[in-house]
C-alpha cells in the first residue's frame, strides 16, 4: 500500500520522527525552564532557532537548484530583487515569533503533558481559520471532534495538576494564556502561509527563505525590546547549556520536517502522531517531573486523542458514504426501469 511512489513504511518513519521530535520538544524546553541556576534568554533561543532554519533551508534550496549558478540566480530573483514579497511573508514571521516566545512562557509555567494536551487547541482555531481564510467548509463530524476537543482541554485544565519534582514558581493561568496566544498564531500563521504557498508556483524552500529572513530580522528586535541590557550585561548566550542547545536544534529541524511529513502523510497517520506525542510527553513528565495524573486529566487527554483522530477521517468517510449513496440511486432506476 502506498500513496504515490510512496511506501507505507517511509510514512510511518516520516511520522515517527515527527511524533518523537514534537514529545522530546516540549519536555526538554521544559525540562531548559525547571532548571535551578542561571536561566537563559528565551529570545535569543527562538533567534537562534530562526537563523538554524535559514541556513538548512538554503542548503535544501541549494540541493534543489542543482548548483551554486542556479543558486545565485534564484536568490537574486526571489528574495534580493523581490521586497514586496519579502514584505508579505513577513506577516507570519512576526506571528511565529510571538507563538514560540509564548511557547517558552507557557512551558515555564505548565507541565509537558499540559501544554502537550492543551496546545491541540491549534486544530479548531486552524479549522476557523482555512473557513474563513480559504473559503473551505468543514464536514459534521468535525465540527463535533472540534468540540470534543474543547470538552477535553477543558477538563484537562478543570483541575490544576501537580508535580512533586519541580520547585520552581509558576503562573497557571499565565501559561495558559500563553498557549491560547499561541495557538491562535499557529491556526494564523499557518493558514497563511498555505495561502501565499498556494498562489504561486514559488519553490517551498525560497518561501521558507523569505520567512526566515524576516523572523530573524523580526526576533532581533524581540532580543533588544525584551531583554536588551540584560544581553549587554551578560552577553547573548548567557545560560546556555548543552539541553538549550539541544531544544533549539529540536525546534530548528521540527519546523521543517513537519513539510516533509504533510507532502507524505495523510490525516489520520498525523492524527495518531499527535496522540501518540501526547501519550509519550504524559510519561516523561510522570517520570522526569513526578507528574501526579488525576481522572480529569486522563479523561480530557482521552477526548482530545479521539477528537484528533476523528478530525482526520470526514473526508474519507464523506467519499464512501458518497460513493454508497450513488451505488444505491444506480441500483433503484436500474430496477425502476
Amino acid at each position: 500500500m502506498a500513496v504515490g511512489n510512496v511506501s507505507v513504511g517511509f510514512k510511518v518513519y516520516c511520522l515517527t520522527v515527527m511524533t518523537l521530535v514534537a514529545a522530546t520538544y516540549t519536555v526538554s524546553l521544559r525540562y531548559t525552564r525547571t532548571l535551578s541556576g542561571d536561566m537563559y534568554f528565551s529570545t535569543t533561543a527562538v533567534c537562534v532557532a530562526e537563523v538554524i532554519k535559514l541556513i538548512l533551508s538554503l542548503g535544501m534550496l541549494s540541493n534543489e537548484a542543482g548548483s551554486l549558478g542556479r543558486l545565485k540566480n534564484i536568490l537574486v530573483e526571489h528574495i534580493f530583487s523581490s521586497p514586496k514579497e519579502l514584505l508579505k511573508l513577513s506577516v507570519p514571521s512576526i506571528v511565529y515569533a510571538i507563538q514560540n516566545n509564548m511557547a517558552f512562557l507557557a512551558l515555564s509555567n505548565l507541565d509537558a503533558a499540559v501544554y502537550q494536551v492543551t496546545y491541540q487547541l491549534k486544530i479548531p482555531c486552524t479549522a476557523l481559520c482555512t473557513v474563513l481564510m480559504l473559503n473551505r467548509s468543514l464536514s459534521r463530524l468535525q465540527w463535533g471532534s472540534v468540540l470534543m476537543l474543547c470538552v477535553g482541554v477543558t477538563l484537562v485544565q478543570w483541575e490544576p495538576v501537580k508535580t512533586t519534582n519541580v520547585e520552581i514558581v509558576q503562573n497557571p493561568l499565565l501559561g495558559f494564556i500563553a498557549i491560547a496566544i499561541a495557538v491562535c498564531c499557529s491556526g494564523f500563521a499557518g493558514v497563511y502561509f498555505e495561502k501565499v504557498l498556494k498562489s504561486s508556483d514559488t519553490s517551498l524552500w525560497v518561501r521558507n527563505i523569505q520567512m526566515y529572513i524576516s523572523g530573524i530580522v523580526v526576533t532581533l528586535f524581540g532580543v533588544y525590546m525584551t531583554d536588551g541590557e540584560k544581553i549587554l550585561e551578560k552577553g547573548f548566550f548567557f545560560g546556555y547549556k548543552p539541553w538549550v542547545c539541544f531544544v533549539i536544534f529540536l525546534a530548528s529541524v521540527g519546523g521543517l520536517y513537519t513539510s516533509v511529513v504533510v507532502k507524505y502523510t495523510d490525516n489520520i497517520m498525523k492524527g495518531f502522531s499527535a496522540a501518540a506525542a501526547i501519550v509519550i510527553s504524559t510519561v516523561a513528565s510522570v517520570v522526569l517531573f513526578g507528574l501526579q495524573i488525576t481522572v480529569t486529566f486522563a479523561s480530557g487527554a482521552l477526548l482530545v486523542c479521539i477528537s484528533i483522530y476523528l478530525y482526520g477521517i470526514p473526508k474519507q468517510d464523506t467519499i464512501k458514504l458518497t460513493q454508497n449513496a450513488t451505488d444505491k440511486e444506480l441500483k433503484a432506476k436500474l430496477i425502476s426501469v
